[in-house]
């Protein structure tokens, strides 16, 4: 598990900084969406799990939360939940359905092909995630 050393502002400052900024990575190349057919809406979604998931590590820093090596959105937000150090609302926790984009679907398998309706409603989710962890973010910064 990754573990914040308390007392290492700096460390902990760029940590999270990173996590943030990969997050930002994977949503902005979800976002573009198929730009040629031969980009499939499953690796889009793998995108946007990426993005969630690292916003959550994110959050999961700032507040002094061990961050394990998972790909489980519920997890993570369950982490943060019993931490209660901070409320996770409603919309996000909408978030744990992206898992599946980790590993169900990114390989070649025994599943239906992702619609565009679904990349869609996996953009969004992905978004609101890291949205809601920038604001955190940005108040964690101004203290």
């Amino acid at each position: 598990m990754l573990r914040l050393q308390k007392g290492v502002s700096s460390m902990s400052d760029e940590s999270w900084r990173l996590w943030l900024q990969r997050a930002k990575s994977n949503l902005a190349r979800a976002e573009l969406g198929k730009q040629t057919q031969d980009i499939l809406y499953e690796d889009l979604c793998f995108d946007a799990q990426q993005s969630a998931e690292k916003a959550l590590k994110c959050v999961m820093i700032l507040m002094e939360i061990d961050v394990p090596k998972t790909h489980s959105i519920g997890y993570l937000i369950r982490l943060i939940q019993d931490s209660e150090k901070i409320s996770v609302p409603e919309p996000i926790k909408e978030a744990a359905i992206l898992t599946d984009y980790a590993v169900t679907t990114r390989y070649p398998g025994d599943w239906e092909p992702v619609s565009e309706v679904e990349y869609r409603q996996a953009v969004a989710l992905a978004k609101d995630v890291f949205l809601w962890v920038s604001l955190i973010a940005n108040k964690d910064r101004e203290k």
